[in-house]
């Protein structure tokens, strides 16, 4: 399957925001696009030069591919996930940011199985997840209201599990998330609300716009 494998932290800079692509490194000093690096510009030769007015499509690209990168998919798996939420009941938007939150791989981030998406999404595929005491190893898995997500037994000693459990033990969990930190498990209470996410900041109506086109 295909997969990003460049530097992520350009990716930070060029969308001049942190996108939490790299684990802890993203919470401390060496980020990139941190106060102390002072590289909030983006990359390449002329990443220092005036930066020129976008408006337009420019503006709807740029929120496209902030959000597109931030979760970690390819083009067309995000276009997928659009087309499946406007064919949705609600606003398509707003769908379209609860099932990219509500994608497995993103879930074991918020419980922090994981310090980045991208290693959430190999805990995925190793199979060390269960989903209502029945393996699931698909990272695009769609969870859904009073689901359990939890450890396996075999994978609870896992350093690497054990490690990104204590190193995000001090970040907030989502709302709409009942977080046993402890018994390494998680029950999906309600689907996510808009207010809730604001991780990311983005304007889901320019991306819906631009694929509308």
């Amino acid at each position: 399957m295909a997969r990003y494998i460049g530097p992520v932290c350009r990716l930070c800079r060029r969308e001049g925001m942190k996108l939490y692509l790299k684990g802890e490194r993203c919470y401390g000093p060496k980020c990139a696009v941190s106060d102390e690096k002072k590289r909030n510009f983006p990359p390449g030769q002329h990443g220092q030069a005036r930066k020129p007015k976008i408006v337009g499509y420019g503006l709807q690209l740029r929120e496209k591919q902030k959000t597109k990168r931030y979760f970690g998919l390819l083009e067309g798996q995000f276009r997928n996930i659009f087309e499946k939420a406007s064919r949705s009941k609600g606003i398509t938007g707003e769908v379209m940011l609860q099932m990219l939150e509500k994608r497995l791989d993103n879930v074991a981030f918020r419980i922090g199985f994981s310090t980045s998406r991208a290693g959430a999404r190999q805990v995925v595929r190793h199979g060390h997840l269960l989903v209502n005491g029945k393996k699931v190893n698909i990272p695009s898995y769609q969870v859904r209201p009073g689901d359990v997500v939890s450890v396996r037994d075999k994978s609870k000693a896992n350093p690497a599990i054990l490690s990104s459990r204590d190193a995000t033990a001090h970040l907030p969990s989502p709302t709409w998330l009942e977080v046993d930190r402890e018994n390494l498990k998680a029950t999906i209470a309600s689907n996510p609300k808009r207010e809730e996410l604001v991780q990311i900041q983005v304007n889901e109506q320019l991306i819906v716009e631009l694929y509308s086109k």
